[in-house]
């Protein structure tokens, strides 16, 4: 998908769709609210992104009283809560102000969550609990199970070092194995889930490009819990809840599902418009994890899902999500089906327990009033 393509309009066609001076227009560019390139016939002018320009239309037909600003938060809208966590911006995202990506060529999961949340996520032996066989279900539904029964059989110490303990026993469910008190996160994983030798490499800097993404729809869930003084675990598990939603991380079966169909030639890439696994508010111009994680399993080029990928993208005009990402992961390295969610909720664990303690520091209840329709 040639990505300049979204470049189509004139500085004078931007002023006259949006209502704004050119000097505004020029202001939006500086500040990032409105990309733009060099026009490919006059090196004098500029191009602008149609998505953008799009976008401000929008918001000048929402308006901007109180009660507007604040309807728009909850849809990829204004910023509504202030964190030092994770940061996005222009096609990245940032742990603390480094680039995460960058971070994900040499960091484990324990290190993203030092990084994070101030854990020390210790190797020290720690049983997996009896009532998760190994063979129960999915490694999301060991997850859940565990942290369920942490919720009802909370054991004294609610801070950081309870959550980093809880960490490690969230990655041993998911895992489905006990503790050999040496390895670290992804190797347990690798251990219990491939035979495949590269498993140990992609796991980490998968769990790494998971471990946060600034206020998605779990880290608020864990929030609001938190503000409300909800234990860690019973955070954490209000965090997994929602994230096995079929719009947040249950996207990431959806996409596997659609994937062994497409591969098995049952349907069209395309039949039915965009597919699960492709499209992201954020990263209009494609999610930087998924690229990471397709160029660590070669699919680049004329790989078979990197040409799907693209022919998606190139009729719908989305690009392949971190979904996409894992759920690929989960079938390259033959993982076990559901691998991928559990991926992702082991590696989300580092943001929850920051956002946690984040928000706990505020000391604010997160309490929003509604707008009483009819």
């Amino acid at each position: 998908m040639n990505e300049t393509a979204f470049f189509t309009l004139s500085a004078q066609e931007v002023c006259a769709a949006t209502g704004i001076s050119r000097d505004t227009l020029y202001a939006y560019v500086s500040r990032g609210i409105v990309r733009a390139i060099a026009h490919p016939g006059d090196a004098r002018k500029s191009l602008y992104d149609h998505r953008d320009v799009r976008k401000i239309i929008a918001g000048k037909k929402r308006g901007r009283s109180r009660q507007s600003v604040a309807a728009s938060t909850i849809d990829w809208g204004e910023p509504i809560l202030a964190s030092k966590i994770t940061r996005i911006a222009d096609g990245r995202f940032f742990y603390r102000g480094r680039d995460a990506v960058g971070l994900s060529d040499t960091m484990a999961l324990e290190d993203a969550a030092r990084l994070l949340a101030g854990l020390r996520v210790d190797q020290d032996r720690c049983c997996a609990p009896d009532f998760i066989p190994a063979n129960h279900a999915t490694p999301f539904d060991r997850m859940i199970a565990m942290m369920a029964g942490e919720v009802t059989n909370h054991p004294a110490g609610d801070g950081r070092p309870a959550a980093a303990k809880l960490m490690r026993l969230a990655a041993l469910a998911a895992a489905g194995m006990r503790d050999d008190g040496e390895s670290p996160i992804h190797v347990m994983l690798a251990l219990a889930w491939s035979v495949k030798p590269e498993a140990v490499d992609l796991l980490r800097r998968a769990l790494v490009l998971c471990a946060d993404h600034e206020l998605n729809a779990s880290a608020y869930a864990v929030r609001v819990a938190a503000s409300a003084g909800a234990s860690v675990p019973a955070s954490l598990l209000a965090g997994l809840a929602t994230l096995s939603g079929s719009r947040h991380g249950g996207l990431t079966p959806r996409c596997r599902a659609w994937m062994d169909r497409v591969e098995k030639r049952k349907i069209d890439p395309v039949q039915d418009g965009v597919p699960p696994g492709f499209g992201h508010p954020l990263y209009p111009d494609g999610d930087p994890r998924t690229r990471a994680i397709m160029q660590s399993c070669g699919q680049v080029g004329d790989a078979f899902w990197a040409r799907i990928a693209d022919r998606v993208t190139d009729e719908t005009g989305q690009y392949p999500s971190l979904d996409f990402g894992l759920a690929l992961l989960e079938r390259e390295l033959d993982l076990p089906k559901g691998a991928g969610l559990g991926i992702f909720a082991v590696g989300r664990m580092a943001g929850w327990i920051a956002h946690l303690f984040e928000q706990r520091q505020s000391g604010k209840i997160i309490r929003p009033r509604a707008a009483v329709a009819g």
